[in-house]
């Protein structure tokens, strides 16, 4: 699937206030919204497509052993990024969840390309739109995602902000998360059914 040109969407930014109390509410909650990135005078903007939900007390989250300085973004309360390095080669993004002091939080697995996609095109190394953002790994590549904005507050303008809906969202899925290895039977992942921009197994994202 190659690229092609796209009209400017008009979205707003989220406000802390009506995003809700509750991981997997959360991660439900943000399939079909947008991520905007602004990047000098241009921006980067993606329909979210796929999630994760990481709760309190979930062993396999960054959050279960409790505060530290790496993850206190994620206990910020909610709609705060979390940004983190794994595999020694990846930045993945993350959206805070919960309340102040409690830690939680829901990776953006996935992104559907609506603006910049120039801009991501050259971050990625590729034309191939479904493969931009498909993946925890390539979203934050093509969105320029890295330590520098772990803590930034998603809720009010800045280089990155949660947006509205740019159009209706479809039915959105539950499945069981993906790459981890405990708590593996929990369904805390959430998409958008037959989107082609959703990442993993296509037997995890039918129904």
């Amino acid at each position: 699937m190659q690229s092609v040109s796209h009209v400017a969407y008009d979205v707003r930014r989220l406000s802390r206030a009506g995003l809700p109390l509750g991981t997997a509410e959360l991660a439900r909650y943000l399939v079909g919204k947008t991520i905007v990135r602004n990047v000098g005078r241009s921006r980067i903007v993606g329909r979210i497509v796929e999630t994760e939900a990481y709760p309190p007390g979930d062993s396999s989250g960054h959050a279960y052993r409790g505060e530290t300085a790496s993850n206190h973004s994620l206990f910020l309360g909610r709609g705060f990024a979390y940004v983190y390095f794994t595999y020694g080669m990846h930045y993945m993004l993350n959206v805070s969840a919960e309340e102040p002091g409690v830690g939680a939080g829901v990776l953006l697995r996935a992104l559907e390309p609506l603006e910049g996609i120039k801009l991501m095109e050259r971050r990625r190394r590729t034309e191939e739109l479904v493969d931009l953002a498909r993946g925890p790994g390539r979203l934050a590549v093509a969105l320029q995602i890295d330590q520098r904005l772990d803590g930034v507050d998603l809720c009010v303008d800045g280089p990155l902000w949660l947006g509205t809906e740019a159009r209706k969202t479809l039915h959105i899925g539950r499945s069981v998360r993906i790459g981890i290895t405990r708590e593996v039977d929990r369904l805390m992942r959430f998409f958008e059914v037959g989107n082609p921009f959703v990442s993993g197994p296509k037997s995890l994202s039918m129904k």
